[in-house]
């Protein structure tokens, strides 16, 4: 379905290149506390590249979150703090990344230390500013349990909760990520999914958070409409993932009971392989492929994908909405009808297409400007949008 995996086949081995295959995840200690707890934290490390050095520190957290049925659950991520010998209240970023893939060493803080990570030539653009970034791995990556792929609510659960480790881990207290730092939201693609999910989320479930400003872009915000325009495209991988991830999260959806063998091979290799591989695997397959019946559908899968569905409520603070035109996974109208739903709530909206951009150009053209517009946020600097 949605998200960040990339159009091109060779594009997509690109940027997951070392990020293919499994790894088992390790028990956890049972979470206590408050979302946003810190269950566990440990120094590694953030390159761009492989070998690239950078003038900065970096935290593997472990932290209390909350899944998209409500229960306590634990979720890995990384904080990336410049190391620039600035002490008082800096900006802080919680970043969303687009697709990586369902296996656990998919998990971005498992490609940080190795530089392979999707993205982190992105991140390192915020880290240039003075900026500090938390990374969230989402709920069952690189954590026990399946990754609940597409699930908006728990994925905008987990981008707040990663604000709020930030914010509560000691050793970075020094450098100036404090309760007092400035919030932006940022992602593209699944990332965007996740960070429209924080927009909409924070006044409600993490109102203490500073939040300046949102920029998201690619945004998957219909869910049954971005896999009808996937079908049998070459996006096809990616609904089977999203249909792993909404099962994970709701098991009472019983996708097993709907797959064929082709099927069952195919959930049982994207669950420990990353998005270049699963989306070669996947291409141009249709739902009818690997299914004896379509689950989508059927009403308890509309139902569920629905709910992951953006537009539903109003974000608090300004948001910057960028979509590629040409963006062959996610199409263009969901993206312009996310913006006339945000827009009819009264939000303030920045909407900017991307021109001629297809999924993975946008991502990249549109960073810089939605970093800027981020940093007049941070300068407290008026949003007026153009809704009108």
């Amino acid at each position: 379905m949605p998200l960040r995996a990339t159009a091109l086949t060779a594009v997509a081995l690109t940027l997951s290149l070392g990020l293919t295959g499994s790894s088992a995840a390790s028990g956890l200690p049972e979470a206590t506390g408050s979302p946003g707890d810190i269950v566990s934290s440990s120094p590694t490390s953030f390159h761009p590249t492989p070998g690239q050095p950078t003038n900065t520190r970096a935290w593997h957290l472990t932290y209390r979150s909350t899944t998209a049925q409500g229960a306590p659950n634990t979720v890995s991520g990384t904080l990336i703090v410049p190391n620039d010998g600035r002490t008082g209240p800096r900006p802080l970023i919680t970043y969303a990344v687009g697709t990586v893939g369902l296996g656990d060493s998919c998990a971005p803080s498992a490609g940080f230390p190795k530089g392979t990570t999707m993205e982190a030539n992105l991140i390192q653009q915020l880290t240039h500013r003075g900026w500090a970034v938390a990374v969230t791995d989402y709920e069952g990556l690189g954590t026990p349990g399946d990754h609940t792929y597409t699930v908006g609510r728990a994925e905008g659960q987990a981008v707040l909760d990663a604000a709020r480790a930030a914010q509560r881990l000691p050793e970075a207290a020094a450098a100036g990520v404090t309760a007092n730092s400035p919030v932006g939201i940022m992602g593209y693609s699944q990332g965007g999914q996740a960070s429209s999910w924080a927009a909409e989320l924070h006044q409600s479930y993490a109102p203490e958070l500073r939040v300046k400003g949102t920029a998201t872009g690619g945004v998957p915000a219909d869910l049954l409409k971005v896999a009808d325009a996937n079908d049998g495209n070459v996006g096809a991988g990616l609904i089977l993932m999203a249909a792993i991830g909404q099962n994970a999260a709701f098991p009472e959806l019983h996708l097993e009971k709907y797959l064929n063998d082709k099927g069952r091979r195919y959930v049982d290799f994207m669950k420990t392989n990353c998005v270049a591989d699963g989306t070669v695997a996947g291409l141009f397959k249709k739902v009818s492929d690997v299914t004896v019946s379509n689950p989508l559908y059927e009403p308890d899968w509309q139902q569920r994908l629905r709910e992951s569905n953006v537009g539903g409520r109003r974000p608090d603070a300004p948001v910057y909405l960028y979509h590629g035109t040409a963006d062959e996974l996610i199409p263009y109208g969901v993206g312009s009808r996310l913006r006339s739903d945000w827009c009819g709530m009264g939000a303030t909206v920045q909407w900017t297409p991307v021109p001629l951009g297809e999924h993975v150009l946008a991502a990249i053209a549109g960073a810089p400007q939605a970093a800027d517009w981020l940093a007049d946020r941070f300068e407290d600097r008026p949003a007026n949008g153009n809704c009108g």
